[in-house]
């Protein structure tokens, strides 16, 4: 059985974490914490648990194994880092942190704490990208060459706890960055543990270009991202995130020396493969998460497994530090307006 206390008792964790905890029969959730006391209330009494009173206090809780943290990006790092040195297991949610030095330093205390932490980068588990990686890995498009990846939608407006044009999301001195930390991360990640290799080189282009808040004024981090990336094994592509979609799109074409795969951009087939003959293969799989059909994720789940089976998370930080050095690179490559070689230190 494993004890789980929660950080943040935002949209995030009501939709995913609390309910995906509860419905796992090897899990106790013990309590939670809000920087908001009356939401803490509100949740702690829809779950019949322990309403802490600041996240130390909930850390310093003997009987709780490991914590979702489901805060604001700014305190990823410092939240993480304090409860892996409590002696807890730690699940982050995207974006891992603010900085390449703050992800390393949650990194280098798992391994000091011999805590496993994971990130919660979930399109890797569902179930079309799983099957994509299966085909390509096993050579069904032969070598890939190139992709293209897209993920947008209208913005975090309505999907924070706390609706508007004001949500923390666009505050820069509490989310640090915009869309390529919000979607960005998704999709970098996404797209190494489909080609099987790291991005080693990025041309990015960050904007603000229509998203404004409560005042009428552009907002303070980017809504629009494109990279050009190339990865180790020579193939090149795009990422595109946006938050200035009317309708989401969550799409992912990756071309192979025998075919493409395409996945998420039909709306019957979650998977299609085109062979170079030009015979279709399709896949009815499931039906990709939006901000409006939220389904279970598989995050918790692979979480508490861990824990419970006593193995690294696949998706450890460790394993996602390489896709946090591309999209801090590609911040970089858009400041300064050049190609950035992504530093490959472990």
């Amino acid at each position: 059985m494993v004890r789980v206390g929660i950080i943040g008792c935002g949209k995030i964790a009501q939709v995913r974490h609390f309910p995906e905890y509860a419905a796992n029969s090897n899990v106790k959730i013990i309590g939670c914490y809000d920087g908001n006391p009356k939401r803490t209330e509100e949740v702690a009494g829809q779950y019949n648990i322990k309403a802490y009173d600041s996240y130390e206090e909930l850390l310093s809780d003997k009987e709780i194994d490991a914590v979702s943290i489901c805060v604001a990006n700014n305190a990823h790092a410092e939240i993480s880092i304090a409860a892996l040195n409590n002696g807890k297991h730690v699940l982050c949610e995207k974006p891992m942190a603010t900085t390449l030095e703050d992800c390393e330093n949650m990194v280098a205390t798992a391994d000091k704490s011999n805590k496993y932490l994971m990130i919660g980068q979930n399109q890797r588990l569902a179930k079309a990208h799983m099957k994509a990686k299966e085909l390509i890995s096993s050579g069904t498009i032969g070598k890939v060459l190139s992709f293209k990846t897209t993920f947008g939608h209208s913005g975090p407006q309505t999907w924070s706890v706390d609706p508007g044009k004001n949500v923390w999301f666009f505050d820069k001195n509490v989310a640090v960055m915009g869309v390529m930390a919000d979607l960005g991360v998704h999709k970098t990640d996404l797209l190494q543990y489909l080609v099987g290799s790291e991005i080693v080189e990025t041309t990015a282009k960050l904007e603000t270009i229509s998203t404004r808040d409560a005042a009428g004024n552009l907002i303070g981090v980017d809504d629009n991202a494109i990279c050009i990336y190339k990865m180790s094994n020579g193939a090149i592509g795009t990422m595109s995130v946006s938050w200035s979609y009317a309708q989401e799109d969550n799409s992912t074409i990756i071309y192979g020396s025998e075919g493409i795969i395409h996945i998420y951009d039909d709306p019957q087939y979650s998977l299609v493969i085109v062979n170079n003959d030009g015979d279709r293969i399709f896949y009815e799989l499931d039906h990709i998460q939006t901000n409006d059909n939220q389904t279970a994720s598989g995050i918790i789940d692979s979480f508490v497994d861990c824990i419970e089976n006593n193995h690294e998370p696949e998706i450890s930080g460790r394993n996602v530090l390489s896709a946090m050095r591309a999209v801090f690179a590609s911040i970089q490559s858009s400041k300064e307006g050049r190609t950035i070689i992504v530093n490959s230190k472990c």
